[in-house]
């Protein structure tokens, strides 16, 4: 396998001497290619708080292969499931195939955290019936050992909890259905003759018993919104981002509607909710943060005010500081990540100087405020709901992140860009 070798420019943070801090070792940073070829190769959407495509042991890689990446996928498309064997000269394997993806989330692949070494979720469907479902796959059995299927209700994962007790599940049909990116197009939207169903919305389920839990029905937000808004009238409640915080004990979620449906109403709701795994606790933000927000510690959420990228606190409701500067982060509404170890913070954007044809990574260690950003990185000339966003992922020692980027045979790769401390 061939290195891509390239070169940055480091930045210790001089703009503010209230934040400046001199870092005692110099970073740089590397990249390496993991994947080639004539196929396409990724791994999926940011979309889910401490999601690591590494294995527990940090040597494997999680990744989806597909033939074609120019339009959404049909129901009959598969993309074949792999590990990359980074100890192995990225050895490719692959174990299992989906035909719940699409081109921005991936499959919502997630490592089991009660068994991380080797299990891994994801999405899939049955293509005669449109039915989307969880998969539990162990790569040592190389077998699926579980799969969530219910009667009636056709979810899959939208987000598993860090301490491997359940994930979060939505209804993929249609979520496709009202705003194609986010789902799986064709699949079975079982409740599509509601605008806001009491039997759809958000699910809990037991990753051991497969219990399934509604705790937040569209008809709540619905009911919620209406508290502040008489008025409101819409074209179908969906769901987006079901962001479960840190210690896995809060959701934070984006209640929407009208994105591009052909309807009178179709006025856009773009409303931010938190809610206890319970269910208790349904609270409507008047804040927005950004369309790609974080869990920070805590209470705390990382998101964008303006220019700034903020610290926005979700039982106070309001902003609480303030993540360096604007010059150092100059699209806060980026596809951003906290590592798992709490410090190194990372922005994936499109420079608006250019021509939109790259991504690039401004990295910022909070506790010293050591600050470095990458070159950019080929978005190709994929746009829409095909776009290719940058999408940080941090590998479990918190020291590099897996981005998404473009070959020079025009191909979708997966590429690591590593923190290197001489």
């Amino acid at each position: 396998m061939k290195n891509i070798a390239l070169y940055f420019v480091v930045f210790i943070l001089m703009s503010c001497n209230s934040v400046r801090k001199e870092s005692s070792q110099p970073i740089r940073l590397e990249i390496q290619q993991l994947t080639h070829g004539n196929k396409h190769h990724f791994f999926g959407y940011i979309g889910q708080c401490l999601t690591i495509p590494w294995n527990a042991g940090n040597r494997y890689v999680l990744g989806l292969e597909i033939d074609r990446i120019d339009r959404m996928p049909h129901p009959q498309d598969s993309a074949r499931v792999f590990i990359i064997d980074t100890k192995n000269d990225n050895e490719i394997i692959y174990l299992d195939k989906t035909n719940a993806w699409n081109p921005q989330q991936g499959t919502m692949f997630f490592w089991n955290p009660n068994a991380a070494e080797t299990q891994f979720f994801f999405n899939d469907r049955d293509v005669e019936t449109g039915e989307v479902y969880t998969v539990l796959y162990d790569i040592k059995l190389k077998k699926r050992i579980k799969e969530y299927r219910y009667d009636n209700v056709h979810i899959a994962n939208g987000g598993v909890a860090s301490d491997g007790s359940f994930f979060m599940a939505l209804n993929y049909g249609r979520l496709a259905r009202l705003r194609l990116v986010t789902g799986y197009p064709g699949a079975l939207d079982w409740s599509k003759d509601d605008l806001a169903p009491e039997d759809d919305g958000i699910f809990k389920v037991d990753i051991e018993t497969g219990e399934k839990e509604l705790i937040v029905s569209y008809k709540q937000m619905e009911d919620e919104i209406k508290k502040k808004n008489t008025d409101y009238i819409h074209s179908g409640l969906f769901v987006n981002h079901t962001l479960l915080n840190r210690n896995a004990s809060r959701l934070y979620f984006f209640a929407r509607a009208g994105w591009g449906v052909d309807d009178v109403r179709d006025v856009r709701t773009n409303i931010p909710f938190t809610v206890n795994l319970d269910g208790s606790n349904l609270k409507q933000h008047d804040l927005h943060i950004g369309g790609h927000p974080e869990w920070g510690e805590g209470t705390i959420m990382i998101g964008r005010e303006g220019k700034r990228q903020i610290f926005y606190d979700v039982d106070k409701q309001e902003v609480v500081g303030q993540i360096g500067t604007s010059e150092l982060f100059p699209n806060p509404e980026g596809d951003i990540s906290l590592s798992p170890e709490g410090d190194w913070f990372v922005n994936g954007f499109m420079d608006a100087m250019n021509d939109g044809s790259e991504n690039f990574y401004a990295f910022y260690r909070q506790s010293d405020s050591t600050y470095i950003r990458s070159i950019g990185m080929g978005r190709g000339s994929y746009r829409g709901d095909i776009r290719i966003d940058p999408a940080p992922r941090w590998n479990r020692t918190s020291d590099a992140i897996l981005v998404p980027g473009i070959d020079s045979n025009q191909t979708r790769q997966m590429f690591v860009i590593k923190l290197i401390e001489e």
